[in-house]
């Protein structure tokens, strides 16, 4: 399993890339955009790395409708 410092360090990297090209190819519009979509990202990331330290910590098997429970949150989460 990767570690929470590497999932974001890697996002990190493919937004500075994506930044780097746009702000080379002057596109101010795209930079904005990317800028949001960082910030999304991240915001949703840590809350899934969030529920995966938690899901590992249980020492005991899954209780019943945990799984359930995981897909609903998801539903909620991709809500616009």
């Amino acid at each position: 399993m990767r570690s929470r410092d590497r999932i974001l360090a890697n996002l990190d990297t493919v937004y500075q890339e994506s930044y780097a090209r746009a702000k080379a190819d002057e596109q101010p519009r795209r930079m904005e955009e990317l800028d949001s979509a960082y910030l999304r990202d991240q915001l949703m990331m840590e809350v899934l790395l969030d529920i995966r330290d938690l899901l590992n910590r249980t020492t005991k098997p899954a209780e019943p409708g945990a799984m359930e429970q995981i897909a609903k949150l998801s539903s909620i989460v991709r809500k616009p």
